[in-house]
Order: C-alpha cells, then sequence, then structure tokens
C-alpha cells in the first residue's frame, strides 16, 4: 500500500478515488486522502489539491449528466430532496456537494435545474476543499484532540 500512496502513481490513484467517489458510482476517497497523508511522500498541499480536483470533476461530471435528463421532476427521494434545498437554498445548497446521500444527487439536480455551471463549479469546488482540509487537518493533528 505504501508504494501505491507515493510519488505521482499516488497523486494518480488519490485523483481517481476522488473522481469515482464524486459521481453516483460508490467509493471513498477519504480512506486514500488518509493513506497518502500518513504514509506518502507527495507534500500535503499537493495531496489535498489532487483530490479536491478529482472529485470535484466527478461531481461537474454528475452536473453535466443532470443536462442530459429533459424532466424536472424526481421518482427518487434522495433527488426530492436535493431539489428542495437547492430551491430553497440555490447555489449555496452545493456547497454540501460532499456529503453522503445528498451530494451527488445535489450536483445532478443542479444540471437538471439549468443552474450556472460557473457559479456550481466554484461551490462544489470550495465545499470539497473544505471536507479535505478538515480531514487533512484533523488526519495531521493539527488541532490537538482531534487527530485519527
Amino acid at each position: 500500500m505504501t508504494e501505491l500512496m507515493n510519488g505521482e502513481l499516488g497523486l494518480w490513484v488519490l485523483f481517481a478515488t476522488g473522481f469515482l467517489s464524486a459521481t453516483l458510482l460508490p467509493g471513498g476517497s477519504e480512506a486514500n486522502l488518509i493513506a497518502a497523508l500518513k504514509v506518502g511522500d507527495n507534500p500535503v498541499w499537493q495531496i489535498v489539491a489532487v483530490v479536491t480536483i478529482g472529485n470535484t470533476l466527478g461531481g461537474l461530471t454528475n452536473y453535466w449528466l443532470g443536462l442530459l435528463l429533459p424532466d424536472k421532476t424526481a421518482d427518487n427521494k434522495h433527488s426530492n430532496n436535493a431539489l428542495l434545498w437547492l430551491k430553497k437554498y440555490g447555489y449555496w445548497s452545493l456547497l454540501l456537494s460532499w456529503m453522503p446521500l445528498i451530494g451527488d444527487p445535489l450536483c445532478l439536480a443542479a444540471g437538471w435545474l439549468r443552474m450556472r455551471f460557473w457559479w456550481c463549479a466554484v461551490a462544489i469546488f470550495i465545499g470539497k476543499m473544505i471536507r479535505y482540509v478538515a480531514l487533512a487537518v484533523i488526519v495531521l493533528g493539527l488541532f490537538p484532540g482531534l487527530s485519527v
């Protein structure tokens, strides 16, 4: 596992798991982020940046998939929740695109509702970056009592 999280290969693994975990496919980038921070040899800023970019592009893939959906009604319970959040809080709700269960449908619904791409991209990026920075801070023990 150590070799897998080192160097350029480690960054590609982080990017791929970040991307896949943000799509509608199951996956978890947090475990790989923790491994890269603990055993990898890349700088922390680079690790966080790569996984954030991958995860953001995965979220934007959901946005683009939402653009392909012609009907703006939802049958899925989580999609209904996502639509309600988007209608109530607008672009701000995309700061929660990192959350399990509701994050992927939020991005999909944003595309479905034809929300402006660049505002969505910025909000999704910020939300996902905050999550990974917070996780890195906890893993590295930068705040006493919060380390993993």
